[in-house]
């Protein structure tokens, strides 16, 4: 998973994390109306969303290093 995200790019990255948020928000919502079929998901989400941010983290912090 870590890898696949390695190769795409900040667009695709942001387009993804708006969609996680999406999902994350619904799988919340489902939670707490007792309606949620996989609860491993939200686990699943929010950590695919941290692997985003510090994959986002890393490349600016290597973009000012080299400027």
């Amino acid at each position: 998973m870590a890898d696949e995200l390695k190769t795409r790019t900040d667009d695709q990255l942001n387009e993804q994390m708006g969609e996680l948020k999406r999902e994350q928000f619904n799988l919340r919502f489902q939670a707490a109306t007792n309606q949620l079929e996989k609860p491993s998901r939200i686990r699943e989400v929010r950590r695919t969303i941290a692997r985003i941010k510090t994959l986002q983290s890393e490349r600016s912090r290597a973009a000012q290093t080299k400027a």
